[in-house]
Protein backbone atom coordinates (compact mmCIF):
# COMPACT_ATOMS: atom_id res chain seq x y z
CA UNK A 1 0.00 0.00 0.00
CA UNK A 2 1.10 3.58 -0.60
CA UNK A 3 1.99 6.11 2.04
CA UNK A 4 2.23 9.87 1.56
CA UNK A 5 5.82 11.05 1.45
CA UNK A 6 4.97 14.76 1.22
CA UNK A 7 2.47 17.01 2.99
CA UNK A 8 0.29 19.84 1.76
CA UNK A 9 2.22 23.11 1.73
CA UNK A 10 5.63 21.43 1.64
CA UNK A 11 8.30 22.90 -0.65
CA UNK A 12 9.59 20.34 -3.19
CA UNK A 13 11.91 20.28 -6.19
CA UNK A 14 10.20 18.96 -9.33
CA UNK A 15 13.05 17.34 -11.25
CA UNK A 16 11.25 16.86 -14.58
CA UNK A 17 10.33 20.56 -14.71
CA UNK A 18 13.46 21.90 -13.01
CA UNK A 19 11.61 24.16 -10.59
CA UNK A 20 10.61 24.52 -6.96
CA UNK A 21 6.92 24.13 -6.15
CA UNK A 22 4.61 23.67 -3.19
CA UNK A 23 2.45 20.63 -2.68
CA UNK A 24 -1.10 21.93 -3.14
CA UNK A 25 -2.95 18.62 -2.79
CA UNK A 26 -2.15 15.07 -1.76
CA UNK A 27 -4.25 12.83 -4.01
CA UNK A 28 -4.70 9.24 -2.77
CA UNK A 29 -6.16 6.65 -5.15
CA UNK A 30 -8.39 4.17 -3.34
CA UNK A 31 -9.43 0.72 -4.50
CA UNK A 32 -12.39 -1.24 -3.25
CA UNK A 33 -11.50 -3.72 -0.54
CA UNK A 34 -8.26 -1.99 0.57
CA UNK A 35 -7.86 -0.11 3.84
CA UNK A 36 -5.09 2.13 2.50
CA UNK A 37 -4.64 3.96 -0.82
CA UNK A 38 -3.00 1.95 -3.59
CA UNK A 39 -1.23 4.98 -5.08
CA UNK A 40 -0.63 8.60 -4.09
CA UNK A 41 0.08 11.48 -6.44
CA UNK A 42 0.73 15.14 -5.70
CA UNK A 43 -0.69 18.32 -7.24
CA UNK A 44 1.95 21.06 -7.21
CA UNK A 45 0.32 23.60 -9.51
CA UNK A 46 2.28 22.74 -12.65
CA UNK A 47 -0.55 21.35 -14.75
CA UNK A 48 -0.39 17.65 -13.93
CA UNK A 49 -0.08 15.24 -11.03
CA UNK A 50 3.37 14.04 -9.98
CA UNK A 51 4.55 10.77 -8.45
CA UNK A 52 6.70 10.90 -5.29
CA UNK A 53 9.72 9.70 -7.29
CA UNK A 54 9.56 12.90 -9.38
CA UNK A 55 9.79 15.16 -6.32
CA UNK A 56 12.71 15.88 -4.02
CA UNK A 57 13.15 17.65 -0.68
CA UNK A 58 15.82 20.16 0.28
CA UNK A 59 18.28 18.69 2.78
CA UNK A 60 21.31 20.24 4.42
CA UNK A 61 24.65 19.22 2.95
CA UNK A 62 26.76 17.71 5.76
CA UNK A 63 30.01 18.69 4.03
CA UNK A 64 29.09 22.39 4.23
CA UNK A 65 30.21 22.59 7.86
CA UNK A 66 33.80 21.42 7.27
CA UNK A 67 35.41 24.13 5.18
CA UNK A 68 38.93 24.42 6.53
CA UNK A 69 41.38 27.19 5.77
CA UNK A 70 40.96 28.61 2.27
CA UNK A 71 43.69 30.90 1.00
CA UNK A 72 45.05 32.52 -2.15
CA UNK A 73 48.44 31.32 -3.37
CA UNK A 74 50.35 32.51 -6.43
CA UNK A 75 51.25 30.02 -9.16
CA UNK A 76 53.92 30.71 -11.76
CA UNK A 77 52.59 31.23 -15.25
CA UNK A 78 54.91 28.89 -17.11
CA UNK A 79 53.62 29.89 -20.56
CA UNK A 80 54.41 33.60 -20.28
CA UNK A 81 57.43 35.58 -19.26
CA UNK A 82 56.82 38.32 -16.67
CA UNK A 83 57.77 40.94 -19.26
CA UNK A 84 54.97 39.70 -21.59
CA UNK A 85 52.30 40.29 -18.97
CA UNK A 86 53.33 43.61 -17.44
CA UNK A 87 49.67 44.72 -17.38
CA UNK A 88 48.85 41.99 -14.82
CA UNK A 89 48.64 42.96 -11.14
CA UNK A 90 51.25 40.26 -10.34
CA UNK A 91 53.27 39.70 -13.55
CA UNK A 92 54.36 36.11 -14.19
CA UNK A 93 51.83 34.54 -11.83
CA UNK A 94 48.12 33.90 -11.36
CA UNK A 95 45.97 33.30 -8.26
CA UNK A 96 45.08 29.83 -7.03
CA UNK A 97 42.59 29.37 -4.18
CA UNK A 98 43.55 26.27 -2.21
CA UNK A 99 41.03 24.59 0.05
CA UNK A 100 43.22 21.87 1.52
CA UNK A 101 45.96 21.87 4.18
CA UNK A 102 48.39 20.39 1.65
CA UNK A 103 48.14 23.47 -0.64
CA UNK A 104 46.26 21.67 -3.40
CA UNK A 105 42.64 21.25 -4.39
CA UNK A 106 40.35 24.18 -4.91
CA UNK A 107 39.92 26.78 -7.63
CA UNK A 108 42.16 27.65 -10.55
CA UNK A 109 41.58 29.69 -13.65
CA UNK A 110 42.85 28.97 -17.17
CA UNK A 111 45.65 31.27 -18.27
CA UNK A 112 43.72 32.58 -21.28
CA UNK A 113 40.82 33.62 -19.05
CA UNK A 114 43.21 35.31 -16.62
CA UNK A 115 44.78 37.26 -19.51
CA UNK A 116 41.37 38.59 -20.57
CA UNK A 117 40.62 40.34 -17.25
CA UNK A 118 43.27 39.84 -14.56
CA UNK A 119 41.74 42.36 -12.10
CA UNK A 120 38.38 40.52 -12.15
CA UNK A 121 40.07 37.15 -11.59
CA UNK A 122 42.14 38.58 -8.71
CA UNK A 123 38.93 39.87 -7.09
CA UNK A 124 37.18 36.52 -7.60
CA UNK A 125 40.07 34.66 -5.98
CA UNK A 126 39.96 36.91 -2.90
CA UNK A 127 36.17 36.55 -2.70
CA UNK A 128 36.33 32.75 -2.95
CA UNK A 129 39.07 32.58 -0.30
CA UNK A 130 36.93 34.74 2.03
CA UNK A 131 33.77 32.64 1.46
CA UNK A 132 34.14 30.45 4.60
CA UNK A 133 34.49 33.56 6.80
CA UNK A 134 31.49 35.21 5.13
CA UNK A 135 29.49 32.02 5.63
CA UNK A 136 30.41 31.96 9.33
CA UNK A 137 29.40 35.62 9.62
CA UNK A 138 26.01 34.86 8.03
CA UNK A 139 25.49 31.91 10.41
CA UNK A 140 26.35 34.06 13.43
CA UNK A 141 23.89 36.74 12.29
CA UNK A 142 21.09 34.20 11.88
CA UNK A 143 21.86 32.63 15.28
CA UNK A 144 22.03 35.98 17.09
CA UNK A 145 18.61 37.01 15.80
CA UNK A 146 17.00 33.58 16.23
CA UNK A 147 17.73 33.58 19.99
CA UNK A 148 15.30 36.47 20.56
CA UNK A 149 13.67 37.62 17.30
CA UNK A 150 11.16 39.81 19.13
CA UNK A 151 14.03 41.87 20.61
CA UNK A 152 15.92 42.33 17.33
CA UNK A 153 15.56 45.56 15.37
CA UNK A 154 13.67 45.25 12.06
CA UNK A 155 16.86 45.90 10.06
CA UNK A 156 18.61 43.01 11.82
CA UNK A 157 15.64 40.71 11.18
CA UNK A 158 15.71 41.63 7.49
CA UNK A 159 19.47 40.99 7.26
CA UNK A 160 19.14 37.69 9.15
CA UNK A 161 16.41 36.50 6.75
CA UNK A 162 18.60 37.38 3.77
CA UNK A 163 21.55 35.60 5.39
CA UNK A 164 19.37 32.53 6.07
CA UNK A 165 18.24 32.47 2.41
CA UNK A 166 21.83 32.74 1.16
CA UNK A 167 22.95 29.97 3.54
CA UNK A 168 20.17 27.72 2.22
CA UNK A 169 21.40 28.27 -1.34
CA UNK A 170 24.80 27.05 -0.19
CA UNK A 171 23.90 24.23 2.17
CA UNK A 172 20.70 22.74 0.76
CA UNK A 173 21.03 19.83 -1.61
CA UNK A 174 18.25 17.73 -3.08
CA UNK A 175 17.36 14.31 -1.74
CA UNK A 176 14.60 11.84 -2.37
CA UNK A 177 12.25 11.62 0.62
CA UNK A 178 13.26 8.03 1.38
CA UNK A 179 16.96 9.02 1.59
CA UNK A 180 16.46 11.42 4.50
CA UNK A 181 16.33 10.49 8.16
CA UNK A 182 12.99 11.31 9.78
CA UNK A 183 14.40 14.27 11.76
CA UNK A 184 15.89 15.84 8.62
CA UNK A 185 12.56 15.53 6.84
CA UNK A 186 10.81 17.35 9.70
CA UNK A 187 13.46 20.08 9.66
CA UNK A 188 13.05 20.52 5.90
CA UNK A 189 9.30 20.91 6.32
CA UNK A 190 9.74 23.55 9.03
CA UNK A 191 12.38 25.40 6.99
CA UNK A 192 10.12 25.63 3.94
Amino acid sequence: MARAQFQKGQKVWVESVGAWAQVEKVLPVWAKGFDEPVRITYEVGLGREFQAAELQLPAEDASATVLGDWRVLRARNKWQEPADCAHHPFPGSYPVVVTDKADWGGWRVPGAEYDRDPERIEFQSRLIAAAPDLMDLARELVESVSEAPEDAPPESLHLARRARDVLRQITDVLAAPGDLPRAATADAVEAA
